[in-house]
């Protein structure tokens, strides 16, 4: 069934959190974002094949922050009153109309500022949960234009490369999700990524 709806809304209400992940409110998703941005929870996924590919996704046009980049498989926030893993499951289905097992890896903090050198058009400050999967090749993706301009599955290798050539088209926290999976849990992505 075709995901072809919009499902983000500036309006959403973020969890805010500290350091420790503990809440301490609630945000609508236009002013966490706003010009240095409010800590909030946040996850990204990154879903692999059979055959050892990690699927990529170009960001719409439409996003206020970093349209046209590519980034990882799926990434968004919890809403109020949802749980990592009702969310992680919710996105998958409203980005590419795909479930699957996820494996949390780690969490971690960042601030990265959107065009920090032109005018102030706002950040990301997240508490970001870093998850892994698989699908098979029975699953059929269904991107939603809303979210996604493009998708691709590459190796890893050429995920690297990706990384090193063209920066300036990747998001900030693909890049930092990504080489840390490689440096730190390579045992955890073994069985993934050829």
């Amino acid at each position: 069934m075709s995901t072809h709806r919009r499902v983000s809304f500036d309006d959403e209400p973020l969890i805010l959190v500290d350091a420790d992940d503990q809440i301490i409110g609630y945000q609508h998703k236009a002013q966490a974002h706003a010009g240095e941005g409010t800590l909030h929870r946040a996850f990204s996924i990154f879903l692999f094949n059979p055959q050892g590919q990690v699927l990529l996704q170009q960001r719409s046009d439409s996003k206020p922050l970093w349209p046209l980049f590519w980034s990882n498989s799926c990434c968004s926030h919890p809403r109020r009153g949802e749980s990592y893993a009702d969310a992680t499951h919710r996105r998958l289905n409203d980005e590419l109309a795909v479930d699957t097992e996820l494996e949390f890896i780690y969490q971690f903090e960042y601030h990265a500022k959107y065009q920090a050198d032109a005018r102030d058009i706002g950040s990301e400050r997240e508490l970001c949960s870093v998850y892994i999967g698989r699908i098979d090749d029975s699953q059929r993706i269904d991107v939603n234009p809303s979210e996604i301009a493009a998708c691709r599955w590459l190796s890893g290798p050429d995920t690297d490369a990706l990384l090193k050539e063209q920066p300036d088209q990747i998001t900030p926290w693909f890049a930092m999700e990504w080489r840390r999976l490689r440096e730190e849990f390579p045992d955890r992505l073994e069985r993934l990524l050829r």
